[in-house]
């Protein structure tokens, strides 16, 4: 919340990625930016995808900067958990007037948010 009372809305992603990174530092928690990862079909590599954050070895982040949090942003985070076998992910998007966020929970039984 703090970087998006700095900046509101308006700025590209990357900005917003670069300060969140620093108040993660400040807290002193541990992340990974731009992990690749591998897609697997039928036990065969299709694709590699770059994740935006990776938060202590677990909690995915999904950073945005549109006017408005969709669907298909949502299906992506959902998506990721599923291949990447995560847990957590959180959606973040700087780019309203408010802070929009939305956290996921992957299950045995499917996804909770």
């Amino acid at each position: 919340m703090r970087v998006h009372r700095y900046f509101g809305p308006g700025f590209p992603e990357i900005v917003y990625k670069r300060a969140l990174m620093i108040e993660l530092r400040k807290l002193r928690l541990e992340y990974v930016s731009e992990m690749e990862r591998e897609i697997y079909y039928d036990g065969q590599l299709i694709y590699k995808r770059r994740l935006d954050l990776i938060v202590n070895k677990g909690i995915l982040i999904e950073l945005k900067a549109v006017a408005g949090i969709d669907k298909a942003c949502f299906a992506q985070i959902i998506n990721y958990l599923r291949v990447f076998k995560m847990e957590v992910g959180l959606s973040l998007n700087f780019g309203s007037s408010s802070l929009q966020f939305k956290r996921f929970i992957s299950t045995d039984r499917g996804l909770k948010d």
